[in-house]
């Protein structure tokens, strides 16, 4: 349940772009990892509460996907795609070999549990379970807040006819990168997250297959709908554990997880391009 949530916030996040932006980003595991590393720096460096901590992290890789956004988004298609894969690489190489500060291949052990308040701990399955739950319901709110507001109708509007929305006198490049940073910000409370209910990290949680593996989660689930996000993470995470109670040995179970994701997108596209529960085809 604790994955489950932590998937359904990256889902979330990626879907603001893909479902109501027409943007497929393969670097939302950058900016996963990100949110990671800046938390681990706020627990373990600056001893940051909870809530510093988690605003330390969305701050912090919000301002850098701005950056990004400011220089990708301006791009289209198949050539932003290109761009966010890049940044994807840059970020999983500067993880992997800067050593003095991320410890590269070794990892960061003994990641300690956010502190709530004063000395009161989150630790403990229940402990996290309750935290991510109570951030996956924050964010679900926020998140419905944000596709109901007019920022969303116009998000909405991009997606579905970009001239026409031009032709209105809309920025449409300003409401790409405002969503390509709240949705960025999102994948870093998931960073969060995992970062401390794990209490480990390196940088091979956040490589380019992750990337792809959270994709597919919002094909699989849905585009453009908040019950297509939650539908998709509870597969992708649910998916492996019945492999796995199935008996089947783990190295076999590895490689049929990806064949039935691969075999159930091209089903997916094939006779249900809009994804379990989802409102919008990808072009």
């Amino acid at each position: 349940m604790i994955m489950i949530n932590i998937y359904i916030i990256l889902t979330l996040g990626l879907n603001l772009l893909v479902g109501y932006s027409n943007l497929l980003s393969i670097s939302h595991a950058a900016f996963y990892g990100i949110g990671a590393y800046l938390s681990v720096l706020a627990l373990m460096t600056f001893k940051f509460t909870l809530i510093p901590s988690i605003a330390f992290a969305a701050t912090g890789t919000a301002v850098l996907a701005y950056f990004i956004g400011k220089v990708s988004i301006r791009l289209k298609g198949d050539y932003f795609v290109l761009v966010t894969l890049g940044f994807q690489m840059i970020v999983f190489a500067i993880l992997y070999n800067w050593v003095s500060v991320t410890r590269g291949p070794y990892g960061i052990p003994g990641i300690p549990s956010p502190k709530l308040i004063g000395s009161i701990e989150i630790k403990g399955i229940g402990g996290f379970l309750a935290l991510s739950s109570v951030l996956v319901a924050l964010i679900i709110i926020l998140y419905y807040r944000i596709i109901q507001s007019p920022f969303g109708r116009i998000l909405k509007g991009i997606r579905d006819d970009e001239i026409g929305v031009l032709s209105l006198g809309r920025d449409v490049t300003s409401f790409k990168i405002r969503a390509f940073v709240i949705g960025s910000s999102m994948a870093a409370v998931s960073g969060f997250l995992f970062a401390s209910y794990v209490s480990y990290i390196d940088p091979t949680s956040f490589t380019l297959d992750e990337s792809i593996f959270i994709v597919s989660a919002v094909l699989i689930g849905g585009a453009g709908t908040i019950r297509g996000s939650i539908a998709g993470a509870i597969f992708v995470v649910v998916l492996p554990e019945a492999l796995r109670f199935l008996g089947m040995p783990d190295a076999i179970a590895a490689n049929m997880r990806q064949i039935i994701y691969g075999l159930l997108l091209v089903i997916l596209m094939m006779f249900r391009p809009k994804g379990i529960w989802g409102d919008y085809e990808i072009q």
